[in-house]
């Protein structure tokens, strides 16, 4: 083999790892890296959606049972922004049908004076 040949093979490898590198650091950039593993068990703790306000900022929401907890992570302090959020119910039809029976209750209510 000649030196042209050790030449291409070296600058071959050398652009091949720098794109695992540019994919891993959009992976990181973007927060893709913990929803494209395989499915957690159903434990009582579950990350349910993660938003970046800007490079060190995110806005966490973080399910414990059927309790969700809005986090705001980053910069000099983790802080709390909205505790004790009530899961909203799986069952969109079940949830339409109860919103339309309160709208319909309060519709049959005299409006007072």
């Amino acid at each position: 083999m000649s030196a042209l040949d050790f030449l291409r093979f070296f600058s071959a490898l050398v652009f091949v790892l720098s794109l695992i590198g540019a994919l891993a650091w959009l992976v990181r950039r973007f927060g893709l890296a913990g929803r494209l593993g395989a499915p957690r068990s159903s434990g009582r703790l579950a990350v349910v959606e993660v938003a970046a306000l800007d490079a060190r900022r995110r806005l966490v929401l973080v399910r414990r049972d059927s309790t969700e907890h809005l986090l705001l992570l980053g910069g000099t302090s983790e802080i709390v922004v909205e505790s004790g959020i009530s899961r909203p119910s799986e069952d969109f039809g079940a949830s339409l049908s109860q919103a339309g029976g309160q709208a319909i209750a309060s519709q049959g209510k005299e409006p007072s004076s």
